[in-house]
C-alpha cells in the first residue's frame, strides 16, 4: 500500500507543474503592471526599472516561471506584491477559514443528502424521487453566486434574520451565525450530487438476492438498509463525497467573494485584482495539493470498506 501512495503523491507533481504554467502564463500577460501596484502611480521610471530587476519581471516569461518554480520547491513561495508578507503565511492564515466553511457544507451535505438518496430509491418514481430530482437540478444548475446573492436579499436584507457577510469571531454562536448562509449556498451542489449518487448506488442493490435473503430472515428494514444495502452502496457515494469535499475546499471562491468570507478563495480574487502573482500562484499550488491530498484519502478509504480492493493496494 506505501508505494500505491508513494505512486500516488508523485503524481502530484505534473499536475501542480501544467495547474501552475498555465495560470503563471495567463497572469502574466493579463493587462496591468504589478511594480505599479506595489510603487503605485507616482514612482519614477528608474524606480520601476530597479524593482522589476530585483523582483525578475525584466527577464522572459518562461525564466520567470522556472526561477518561481524553482525557489518553490525549495519551499520559497515568494512575497506578496501587495502587503509584503510572506504569501505560505497569509495562505495557512486563510485555509482555516475556508476549511471551515467547506467542512460545514459538505456536513450539511451528508446529513440531507444520503437520507434523501435512500428515500428515492425505496419510494422510487413516487413525489418525494420526482421533487428530490426537481431539487437536484435546481441546485446543480444554481451557481452558488446567485444564489448566494438571493440568501443575502432574503435572509438578511428583507428579513434581516442573519448577517449579510463578514466572519464573526466574538462568540461561538455568532460564529455559527455568520456561516449559516455561506454554507448553505456552498453545500447545494453538493447536496444534490451526493443525493442523487446516492439514490443510484442504492437502485443497484436494493433488488439484490441477499437483499431478499436478509428480510426473509426477519431483520427489521432499518437494518435491512443500513447494514446490507447502505454498506454495499458506500463505495461510490464516498467518491461523490471526497470529490465533493475536494471541490468545496478549492472552489468556494465566489461564495467567499460574496459573503465576504476571509477565506483562500477570497484571497484569490482579491489578488488577481491587484496582479499580485506570487499570492495568487501560491494559494492555488496549496489548493491543488489538498484536492489531491483529498482525492487520495478518498482511495485509502475504499480498503475499510472493500476487502478487494485493499487486497490489490497490497499488490502494489
Amino acid at each position: 500500500m506505501w508505494r500505491y501512495v508513494l505512486k500516488r503523491l508523485l503524481m502530484i507533481i505534473p499536475v501542480l507543474i501544467g495547474v501552475t504554467f498555465f495560470v503563471y502564463m495567463v497572469l502574466s500577460l493579463a493587462p496591468g503592471d504589478p511594480v505599479q501596484t506595489i510603487l503605485g502611480d507616482k514612482a519614477t521610471e528608474e524606480a520601476q526599472e530597479q524593482l522589476r530587476a530585483e523582483l525578475g519581471l525584466d527577464k522572459p516569461i518562461l525564466v520567470q516561471y522556472a526561477n518561481y518554480m524553482w525557489d518553490a520547491i525549495h519551499g520559497d513561495f515568494g512575497t506578496s506584491y501587495k502587503n509584503q508578507v510572506p504569501v505560505m503565511e497569509q495562505v495557512l492564515e486563510r485555509f482555516p477559514n475556508t476549511l471551515l466553511i467547506a467542512a460545514g457544507a459538505i456536513l450539511l451535505a451528508l446529513v440531507l443528502g444520503i437520507p434523501i438518496g435512500i428515500l428515492s430509491a425505496k419510494k422510487q418514481y413516487s413525489f418525494l424521487d420526482n421533487a428530490s430530482m426537481v431539487g437536484a437540478l435546481i441546485g446543480v444548475s444554481m451557481p452558488a453566486f446567485w444564489l448566494g446573492l438571493l440568501l443575502v436579499i432574503v435572509f438578511s436584507l428583507r428579513l434581516k434574520l442573519l448577517p449579510s457577510s463578514g466572519m464573526n469571531t466574538e462568540s461561538l454562536g455568532l460564529l455559527l451565525k455568520s456561516m449559516i448562509l455561506p454554507v448553505i449556498a456552498l453545500s447545494t451542489y453538493s447536496l444534490a450530487m451526493i443525493a442523487r449518487m446516492t439514490r443510484s448506488s442504492m437502485l443497484e442493490v436494493i433488488r439484490q438476492d441477499y437483499i431478499s435473503t436478509a428480510r426473509s430472515k426477519g431483520i427489521t428494514e432499518m437494518q435491512v438498509t443500513t447494514k446490507h444495502m447502505l454498506k454495499n452502496a458506500m463505495i461510490p457515494i464516498i467518491t461523490a463525497v471526497g470529490l465533493q469535499f475536494g471541490t468545496l475546499v478549492g472552489g468556494s471562491i465566489m461564495t467567499e467573494t460574496v459573503f465576504s468570507w476571509p477565506g483562500i478563495g477570497r484571497l484569490i480574487v482579491e489578488s488577481i485584482k491587484s496582479r499580485d502573482i506570487p499570492m495568487v500562484m501560491g494559494a492555488i499550488m496549496f489548493l491543488c495539493v489538498v484536492f489531491s491530498l483529498v482525492n487520495l484519502c478518498v482511495d485509502l478509504l475504499y480498503a475499510f470498506v472493500d476487502p478487494q480492493i485493499k487486497a490489490q493496494y497490497k499488490g502494489k
